[in-house]
Formats: C-alpha cells, sequence, structure tokens
C-alpha cells in the first residue's frame, strides 16, 4: 500500500492506493494514524479511493484506527470509497459507524 499525505489546516487527508490486508497494508495504516496523532492531527480523511482490495484485517484496523482518534477526541472520516469496500461495510454494518463521503469538499466542510 502506498500514501500520500496533504494538509489542509488542522485535518491530516491520508490518500491511500493499493491494498489493505494482512502484513502489509493494515500496519501501514496504523502507523499512518499514530504519526497523525503524534503531529497534533486528530481530524483525519482517509482518501480510499486508490483502493482496490481489503480483508479482514484491514477492516479490522480500519475500526481500531476508529477507535483510537476517538478516544483521543479526533475524528476519522472515509472519503471516495470502491463500491467493494463499500459493500463490505454495508454487509458488517460498518457503513453506520464511519462518516463517509464522495467529495472532498463536502468530507472537509463535515469536520468544521
Amino acid at each position: 500500500m502506498k500514501s500520500l499525505i496533504r494538509d489542509h489546516g488542522d485535518i491530516r487527508v491520508i490518500e491511500l492506493t493499493g491494498k489493505i490486508t494482512i502484513g502489509s497494508g493494515d500496519v501501514k495504516l496504523r502507523e499512518l494514524i499514530g504519526a497523525a496523532l503524534e503531529e497534533g492531527k486528530p481530524k483525519i480523511l482517509l482518501d480510499l479511493a486508490g483502493v482496490n482490495a481489503i480483508d479482514s484485517s484491514g477492516i479490522g484496523e480500519m475500526v481500531a484506527c476508529y477507535t483510537t482518534v476517538k478516544k483521543r477526541d479526533g475524528q476519522l472520516k472515509l472519503l471516495r470509497m470502491s463500491p467493494k469496500i463499500n459493500d463490505i461495510l454495508q454487509v458488517t454494518q460498518l457503513i453506520t459507524v464511519f462518516d463517509v463521503f464522495e467529495t472532498e469538499d463536502e468530507a472537509l466542510a463535515s469536520f468544521r
């Protein structure tokens, strides 16, 4: 998995590409979220447009990161999920946990 990090004021945008799977993407995701929190960026937007695969470990890590961010009084939101990821979150009913957005402008505005 690859990532591109951008900051919009106090909001950290993390663009992900590749796979969020056991042994690679899941660890990287945890590190990216941890780094954002350590750098004082508790408002995090995960752009998943480039994610082409996710497994149960990846889903579990997303939930764990969400919990970690919440405990630090932050917010973790999702942007541009592929239909495949959307389907997985629907089936697992995790779609009700995350705030999900189609456009970056809409997502950024939701943090205010």
